[in-house]
């Protein structure tokens, strides 16, 4: 009999500190959850960030829904979030430096910082309804 209790009192010991491991598992994937992005064609950088072309597609970069995010800070540091349709792009370099340039022709930016991120990765869903549907035909 007591060692019947022993083990009732071990079992919800342990089933107390999954519980609480499960909580702060939780927790922690809270924390780490992915940023939104919706860089759409009324944020004041789509259209001059459209004018870089994908040499491979001849597309602007913010149509194929390669921007995810811009923001300009108050020393005039535009944080350009970004993404490439592959992680082999041979482009990228030459993308990132096209973005870099016209970046810094817009009034108040003084810096460029391009962050490329691979999640969410590139998909053709990314981009703009009309050239998917050019391209693809859906």
């Amino acid at each position: 009999m007591i060692m019947e209790k022993k083990k009732s009192v071990t079992k919800k010991k342990v089933a107390v500190k999954a519980k609480a491991v499960t909580k702060r598992k939780a927790v922690a994937i809270k924390k780490r959850a992915k940023p939104k992005y919706d860089f759409e064609e009324k944020n004041p950088f789509y259209e001059i960030l459209n004018q870089v072309i994908d040499p491979e597609l001849g597309i602007g970069v913010a149509d194929m829904g390669l921007i995810y995010d811009v923001k300009l800070n108050k020393q005039g540091v535009a944080t350009v979030v970004m993404t490439l349709t592959s992680m082999g792009c041979p482009m990228g370099p030459d993308i990132a430096g096209d973005i870099d340039s016209i970046m810094r022709t817009m009034k108040g930016v003084k810096d460029v910082d391009i962050e490329v991120v691979w999640d969410p990765p590139w998909t053709p869903d990314r981009m703009k309804p009309e050239i998917k549907e050019m391209l693809f035909g859906c």
